[in-house]
């Protein structure tokens, strides 16, 4: 949770629930929203699907946070057309994960 908060620039809630703790991304408040959770079936992978988090506006900051926080660049920002710019990193655990933005 103290990765994705410092990825992206907000706080990830921390909750639990049904025997579980678990942490919920930002923009819960507005109905839209994800959250991280950990099991024992779970581990940490680079070949599951790439899951894409908006860092609208904060890329680099975003990248420079992943790096500080013990996560590490995979593929550097790149523009993806009309679609805006992107960044692969892998994070302090071990997944990949895609950093979007509509601007540089």
């Amino acid at each position: 949770m103290a990765f994705y908060s410092a990825v992206l620039g907000t706080a990830v809630l921390r909750q639990s629930g049904v025997g579980q703790e678990f942490g919920l991304l930002p923009g819960y408040d507005k109905g839209v929203s994800g959250c991280l959770s950990a099991g024992p079936d779970q581990v940490p992978s680079h070949h599951g699907p790439l899951v894409y988090l908006s860092v609208n506006g904060r890329l680099d900051a975003a990248v420079a946070a992943a790096v500080a926080a013990h996560g590490k660049v995979i593929q550097p920002k790149i523009a993806i057309g009309a679609h805006g710019f992107r960044a692969i990193i892998e994070d302090s655990e071990g997944n990949r994960i895609a950093l979007h933005s509509m601007s540089a």
